[in-house]
This record gives C-alpha cells, structure tokens and sequence, in this order.
C-alpha cells in the first residue's frame, strides 16, 4: 500500500484488509476470524492511524516484555482483549512482536438478529486500547473455546445454520466480556481507588472556582479527559464501585454542594443554580427534587 497524505487510512470492508494485510480472502464477506501471526505488514508504509467499518475484537499476548496499564503492568501476563465499534480511529500497528487473534465483524452480519441493536449496549466497545480486558487462565480458556468454535465453524461448509450458530457464540462472548471486565474492576479496586480519589479532587476543584459560572456544569468527557481515561470506562467503573454512573456521579456532586450553600448561605436559589453551572434556576430545582424528594427552598426550611 502507498503511504497517504492523510492521517489515517479507512477500511471499508473485510477485504480490504484480508489484502492490505497479506491475508487470503476471508471465507465470509461479513466475518473473519485472523491469527494474528499470518498478518505481514510493514508500519512505515501507513498512515498514524487506521478506522476499520467494521467491529473488531483482538486478543493479543504481547512478547516483547510486559505491556503496561497506565503506570501499572496488566493484571495477567498472557494478554488482553480489546474492543472496537465500527468508524473508530485509532493508532495504526507497529512492529511490535505479538501473537494472538482478530474477530471481525461488518455490522450487516447482524441484520435481523436482535444483537444488532443490542451490541451498542456494550459499553467496553467505547474504551480506550489501554482500558483492554486482562485475562486469567481460566478466562482465557473460555474465550478460546469460543473463539475455537466460530473458527472451526467458518472454516466448514457454510449452510444455513451457519449464521444463527456464530452469532450465538458471539453473544457469549460479549456476555462473558461484560462478566470478566466486573472482575477486572473489583481485582483493580486498589489501584483505581487512585482514580476515584482524583475525581473527587478534580469535581471539588472545579466547584470551589468560577468555571462553573463560565463554563457551566462539569461533563463526563471533561472528567475523562482530566483522569485520562475514556468516558466509557470511566462510567462503567463507576457503576462498579458506586452503583451510579459518571453523570449520576456529577449530579450527586451537585445535590451536596447545594445542600452547603442552602444551609449555610442566603444566596437565593437562581444564585446558587448559577454558582453550580445551571442557565436556569428551574433547571437545578428539578434536578433537586428529583434526588432529595423536597425543592430547594423546602430543604433550606427544614434545615432552619
């Protein structure tokens, strides 16, 4: 392939990448399962980063040395899967020495399965490559029995089972993925307590300054951008340790500061909601009411 000018190169079908790749044609337009010891290609000759329309999930060992996790090296040693929706830019290969294996799937092998839709649902195929799924032994062992099954079933004569048989074992892939990330959240629980106690630092700081007043309330892709990791990820972690997500958790933030400065202020309510980052007084008497089942004046009366 011809090294673009532009910053990334787009793959418009599993083609496309079976030849760019030095790969024989997949055996299916809409699904390929790759080992990733037979791709051949040379990272000089593409651009900074690759968008595929296609989903892909890779499970990858890394040989050269431990991959690391931020500042920390991967719970396992043997490698990690990593989800990716269709349109999604990210970094191109290198020539990092890996071994290990590609699932992709083009969208329309979903068409008239209710996975279609509910694949969106799974929040890890908006996380960042270094939020991958570190697996156990054991856990690898289950997602290789899968991934042996749609291979095998790839590999022989398509009927009309063929479909109905490797969607289903793709569902159970994605359930155990959802299964084997809580784990992951629960053994990092430690190290993330890092994370969780930055946030707080960051939503305190960000309250106790005029940014609210300037740039309105805090969002979940503000604090994902300040703890470096991706909203998604973020959410999910959150729902984990917390049982709400990263803008429930924003909006508990909220409730707490205005419940200080109802009690311990006689700014009005409008100058509070304004303090807080809202366009509109009613805006935060909702929200409010909503959380503390009492306005905000009723609350400033109770407490007095």
């Amino acid at each position: 392939m011809k090294k673009e000018e532009n910053t990334f190169y787009k793959f418009e079908s599993l083609s496309d990448f079976h030849r760019v790749f030095g790969l024989q044609k997949p055996l299916h337009p809409l699904i390929s399962f790759i080992d990733i010891k037979n791709m051949q290609f040379n990272a000089d000759g593409f651009p900074p980063s690759i968008v595929l329309n296609f989903y892909k999930i890779a499970y990858k060992i890394y040989v050269c040395g431990k991959a690391r996790y931020g500042q920390n090296y991967y719970d396992f040693g043997e490698g990690g899967l990593v989800f990716t929706a269709p349109n999604q830019i990210f970094e191109s290969p290198d020539d990092t020495a890996h071994s290990g294996y590609l699932l992709l799937i083009h969208p329309d092998f979903f068409l008239s399965y209710p996975l279609a839709k509910k694949i969106r649902e799974y929040g890890f195929f908006s996380y960042a490559a270094n939020e991958a799924l570190y697996l156990s032994e054991k856990e690898k062992a289950t997602i290789m029995a899968i991934f042996s099954i749609m291979d095998e079933e790839l590999n022989s004569r398509i009927d009309d089972f063929s479909q109905d048989v490797i969607i289903s074992q793709i569902e159970l892939l994605l359930n155990y993925s959802n299964r084997f990330y809580k784990r992951q959240f629960i053994t990092r629980k430690a190290a993330n307590s890092g994370v969780l106690q930055k946030l707080e630092e960051t939503l305190e700081a960000y309250f106790n300054t005029e940014k609210p007043s300037t740039q309105g309330i805090p969002t979940v892709q503000y604090l994902s951008e300040q703890l470096n990791i991706s909203a998604s990820y973020l959410s999910d972690m959150l729902r984990s340790y917390t049982g709400q997500n990263a803008q429930q958790h924003i909006h508990h933030k909220i409730i707490e500061k205005a419940k200080e400065k109802l009690s311990t202020s006689d700014l009005s309510v409008a100058e509070i909601a304004y303090q807080l980052g809202f366009e509109h007084p009613q805006s935060l008497s909702r929200l409010f009411k909503t959380k503390t089942k009492q306005s905000p004046l009723e609350f400033r009366q109770s407490f007095n």
